[in-house]
């Protein structure tokens, strides 16, 4: 039986990283973004360096049916991914009310129904088989409210919940689900987010590489390990911010995120 890793989000940032560390440990791919030039080059280059298939999909994956689609075409192709990389995820910048309807309609469709669908559609089968692993990327951003990118946030805190909720029922089944965590990263995120950093974080907050967090996140699914945050500075904020008033911890982002 083929090995197959299905990435969304695989066209750049955090998503391409994963869908290389993929076809490294020797998992044919379906990989899936709205991009089809850029996935067309990153499965050439990983079908030539690894000798492993590569299927591209481009589609947009906000849409609220877009996920049935998706494991329509994977049923056609008869393909059971081992691996389901839930990678796909768009933010949006300023203030709630400023922000137009449509703009967070999509961020919720992707980062979290399509997530949410994807995974039901696609566990049965990694439970028939009695093994499979999920990744889930979150952010760090899942553990406070966030100023300026209010349901950014909270849809990767429902990430977070959902992954460690469905880590927990799927214990001893042999599916393990995990989420990655990490804090900014220079993959593009934030230009389409339409993000200006705030004052504190122009002046440098150092970012990890996306294939740094590529790597920590990996490592972590094929440990089965329920949550990863990413670099010493990020894991330290996600658990100091447990232990301080949830109004400080508010406007510390707030000071943080703050448009110029």
């Amino acid at each position: 039986m083929r090995r197959w890793a299905l990435v969304t989000g695989a066209s750049s940032g955090i998503g391409r990283e994963l869908a290389r560390l993929a076809a490294a440990d020797g998992h044919d791919l379906v990989l899936v973004a709205r991009t089809e030039g850029p996935l067309q080059a990153l499965g050439a280059e990983l079908s030539a360096r690894h000798g492993v298939q590569a299927v591209v999909l481009a589609m947009d994956l906000s849409g609220r049916v877009a996920a049935d689609t998706l494991v329509c075409e994977l049923e056609r192709r008869q393909i059971v991914p081992e691996l389901l990389i839930n990678s796909a995820g768009i933010g949006a910048f300023g203030l709630h009310r400023a922000i137009p309807l449509a703009a967070e309609q999509e961020l919720l469709d992707l980062n979290i129904v399509t997530l949410t669908r994807l995974t039901k559609r696609l566990l049965p089968a990694l439970l028939a088989r009695g093994s499979g692993r999920i990744l889930n990327v979150a952010s760090v951003a899942a553990f406070q409210p966030g100023p300026y990118m209010a349901v950014y946030y909270a849809s990767k805190a429902y990430v977070l919940h959902y992954s460690e909720a469905l880590a927990h029922e799927l214990e001893g089944s042999g599916v393990s689900v995990t989420a990655l965590c990490p804090g900014p990263t220079p993959s593009g995120f934030q230009a389409r987010a339409g993000m200006q950093l705030g004052r504190t974080l122009r002046r440098g907050v150092p970012m990890m590489g996306v294939a740094q967090v590529a790597r920590r996140g990996y490592r972590a699914l094929l440990r089965g390990q329920r949550v990863v945050v990413p670099g010493v500075l990020n894991a330290l904020l996600a658990r100091t911010v447990r232990f301080v008033p949830r109004r400080w911890a508010t406007a510390a982002v707030a000071l943080l995120s703050r448009p110029r």
